[in-house]
């Protein structure tokens, strides 16, 4: 990882470098920075929107929400607050947030510890073990989470299988749609003419099919390598879903910020996460997780958290940082 330097634009360019490792909705990393001496802009980059499974751009928000947060986290390391302006002018929908260096700061041993993780972290789809995670540390998801401006709702039981069943539901309803299996399989090839290409979701990254508690998106191609998901079977895996009180580009702006905290400070307890967005992809299924959360706020995606098995999944391509980062002159 990139050392941290001193306060200046150097410092704001390191910050969008790590940004690149945020998690995004089909590792399209859908965003890009325009960075000056003592401040930095973060915009939607609407090429990378996928039209079919976010029409509204919903997620691509919550996507640079996380790349927000990663930003964040690099400049509370080099030992400064930032000062985030969120959605700063309403004649520029795509201007998202603009963050200035605050004062200085000595880093929290908590800074120090989700820095070290954003290396770490992969969206893990295998098969997590049956060890449970521990109650503190769901509390803690849970108290990062608010922080945040979002909510973390932990299911149980028969929760779980309705999340099970909406999972199925999702898939059955996009597959059914020719132009969502066009775009899944253009943001899963490496080929110069995809989108994809430097970014997208490889093959190696994702698990062959198997029966899982909760099932999983299928992103391998016919004849491409893939994980064997293990022969773990989900049992200790907790399953929550991510929602915000409000369902507007402020709110989902946070909840991206929220899962950023939650995945890194997971992967610093030792454990490994994947979001579950399919299931809020389609309307019929988010308005159905509506109401497995009794109404009271608006999903906006689901996560799951465990011991991974053995081994780690490779990591995810990346952009340049020259494709995401303007200098302003």
């Amino acid at each position: 990882m990139t050392t941290i330097g001193p306060a200046t634009g150097r410092t704001l360019r390191v910050a969008a470098q790590v940004a690149l490792n945020a998690p995004s909705i089909f590792n399209t990393q859908p965003w890009r920075w325009v960075v000056e001496d003592h401040a930095m802009q973060l915009w939607a980059d609407r090429s990378r929107q996928l039209l079919v499974a976010d029409p509204d751009g919903r997620l691509l928000t919550v996507s640079c929400g996380a790349a927000l947060h990663h930003a964040r986290v690099a400049l509370a390391v080099a030992g400064h607050h930032a000062q985030v302006r969120p959605l700063p002018d309403p004649a520029e929908p795509d201007l998202l947030a603009e963050v200035s260096l605050g004062t200085d700061a000595d880093p929290r041993t908590e800074d120090w510890a989700a820095y070290a993780a954003i290396s770490q972290r992969r969206t893990d789809r295998r098969a997590f073990t049956g060890q449970p995670v521990p109650v503190a540390v769901i509390q803690r998801l849970i108290a990062l989470t608010e922080r945040e401006g979002a909510h973390l709702a932990v299911l149980r039981g028969g929760e779980i299988d309705d999340l099970a069943i909406l999972a199925a539901r999702a898939a059955e309803l996009q597959f059914a749609d020719p132009a969502y299996r066009h775009e899944l399989a253009a943001w899963t090839l490496t080929a110069p003419q995809s989108p994809a290409n430097g970014s997208g979701v490889p093959a190696e990254t994702a698990v062959s099919p198997s029966p899982r508690r909760v099932p999983i998106r299928e992103f391998a191609q016919p004849g491409g390598a893939a994980l064997d998901p293990g022969d773990e079977n989900d049992g200790g895996t907790l399953y929550a879903v991510l929602f915000t009180d409000e369902d507007t580009p402020s709110a989902w702006l946070r909840a991206g910020q929220a899962l950023s905290a939650l995945l890194l400070a997971a992967t610093a307890a030792g454990l490994a996460g994947s979001p579950i967005s399919d299931v809020t992809e389609h309307t019929l299924t988010r308005e159905r997780l509506r109401h497995v959360l009794a109404g009271i706020g608006a999903p906006q995606l689901a996560v799951r958290i465990g011991y991974p098995p053995d081994g780690t999944p490779p990591a995810s391509p990346r952009r340049r940082l020259g494709e995401v980062v303007n200098l302003s002159s």
